[in-house]
């Protein structure tokens, strides 16, 4: 028994402000806008059998603006960034430069006082497991793209240090189909129109 998973990535807030730890903003005009030319394409995923969303401001507000409806999952929120949380990266590093290294080269590392990256993705990959499986099952969930990142290491059994490799735009989506502990990931594109000449 197989099901899919299709990952949104949460609008994101105006490029003039600073990618933050554990954002807790609100989507802002430039997300909604976001949001408003990607509904269009978006919108067939509300036909899923199951919405879920991350408890992240901008991913429950994206969930809502593509028409989901999502049930929040506690299991899809950010890394605890611990003393962190709120900050940017030049600013933890500004603060504290060795705490900052050891938690980018060790994925056990807490420390920040939070989650380590390893607890992180094996949060996220319970998450994926423990979904009902029935066969055809269609789910659809929107998250940070920190989530996406760690759902993808988790689902392809890469070392950990490959989420520092994933980039995940906002508004994207990417699949995944299978079970508990096998899981695959899957690439749609579009079907290819025949051309005139």
């Amino acid at each position: 028994m197989a099901l899919r998973v299709t990952f949104v990535a949460a609008a994101g807030s105006s490029t003039v402000l600073s990618e933050r730890f554990e954002d807790a903003r609100p989507l802002d005009q430039a997300g909604w806008h976001e949001v408003q030319r990607a509904a269009h394409e978006l919108l067939p995923l509300a036909a899923a059998d199951l919405r879920y969303c991350s408890p992240a401001p901008r991913s429950r507000a994206t969930g809502e603006g593509l028409g989901y409806a999502p049930l929040v999952q506690l299991a899809l929120r950010d890394c605890d960034m611990g003393r962190w949380r709120g900050l940017t990266l030049g600013e933890a590093m500004a603060r504290e430069p060795e705490a900052v290294d050891a938690w980018l080269t060790d994925p056990r590392s807490t420390s920040h006082g939070g989650e380590s990256l390893w607890d992180f993705i094996g949060r996220v990959g319970g998450w994926l497991d423990t979904r009902p499986v029935e066969d055809g099952c269609r789910i659809v969930a929107v998250a940070e793209p920190s989530v996406i990142r760690a759902a993808l290491v988790y689902v392809l059994k890469a070392p950990p240090a490959t989420f520092w490799n994933i980039d995940v735009r906002s508004l994207s989506t990417i699949s995944v189909a299978g079970r508990a502990g096998r899981w695959s990931l899957r690439l749609e594109g579009v079907s290819a129109q025949p051309t005139r000449a």
